[in-house]
């Protein structure tokens, strides 16, 4: 029998993860949401919006076999890890093209095996059932429970430079879609970021529109959540440093701003673009003196 693909369950997210010992916790990792599906037919694996990627993951594909199931559907995350040993989502295109040695399957929930649809057993009777099946040392690993409570989990996590956690009732069935059974907290960073603009109507909060320092694609909006002094010394600056929108952008209530000001963002970790965002404050881009221009002091910009 050939297994169709099942839409995923997906987390809700909070700001704080629950307390008690209802819940498992475990690493939220930083990739690439992932169905792993084997059957009669073939091994295949499935993009959370169930797009069949097989042909980009030829080596997990090979590794599914250690697993010894004669048909399985389990839910997990696809990664490459840094030098540091942490999930980074930014080599993750790189390793799928070029490094296809260097990709994990972490699996954290089976929902079907041998000819059995497990959806309707308890979470915890699933994972004991998938941890049995996986084999250390592998390129398909085990998504751990973590131990301890649950707000000295998060602390750790944060402090280890991870994205964040997920949380999930012992005793909850698998539903696809969105469900309060699982939730995910996240971790926030504070990174630089280039002023576009500030974006103020009347009556509404004002918002920093940011670019990558690097790129200069625009990444998003920061909340302008910073003290009143802060508030006040950017707008003045952003009027004495007035500028032209950027190519492709209208929005009609924005002064924009000539490069050179750089914001510092709080934001959640892990995300592509800003998410959650609040500008804490901002300077002015440095210029850089080179060792051959200190003489003159001739000047060359970041």
């Amino acid at each position: 029998m050939r297994l169709k693909f099942v839409a995923p369950l997906m987390p809700t997210l909070v700001e704080q993860p629950p307390e008690g010992d209802g819940w498992i916790h475990e690493v939220k990792f930083d990739g690439y949401r992932s169905q792993l599906i084997i059957d009669e037919d073939e091994t295949r694996i499935y993009t959370r919006n169930g797009h069949d990627w097989t042909a980009k993951y030829r080596d997990l594909v090979q590794e599914a076999k250690s697993l010894g199931a004669e048909s399985a559907i389990v839910d997990g995350e696809i990664i490459v890890l840094n030098d540091a040993g942490l999930s980074d989502f930014g080599e993750l295109r790189k390793a799928i093209t070029r490094r296809q040695h260097d990709l994990y399957f972490v699996a954290f929930d089976l929902l079907h095996l041998n000819g059995h649809d497990l959806r309707d057993m308890p979470l915890e009777e699933r994972r004991e059932i998938l941890a049995s099946m996986i084999e250390s040392g592998g390129r398909i690993q085990f998504s751990e429970p973590l131990p301890g409570e649950a707000k000295a989990i998060f602390h750790l996590l944060d402090k280890a430079g991870l994205e964040g956690m997920v949380s999930k009732r012992r005793d909850s069935k698998y539903r696809s879609g969105p469900s309060t059974n699982w939730l995910k907290a996240k971790c926030y960073s504070v990174d630089e970021y280039e002023l576009l603009g500030v974006e103020r109507e009347a009556g509404k909060p004002a918002f920093a529109l940011m670019a990558d320092r690097a790129t200069g694609r625009y990444v998003g909006s920061a909340f302008i959540s910073s003290s009143r002094a802060i508030r006040e010394r950017l707008w003045k600056r952003v009027q004495e440093h007035a500028g032209s929108a950027p190519k492709g952008m209208k929005r009609p209530a924005t002064q924009w701003v000539k490069p050179g000001i750089i914001g510092r963002v709080k934001h959640l970790r892990g995300e592509e673009d800003l998410r959650h965002a609040s500008l804490q404050d901002f300077h002015d881009d440095e210029p850089e003196v080179t060792p051959a221009a200190k003489g003159g002091m001739r000047h060359r910009g970041k």
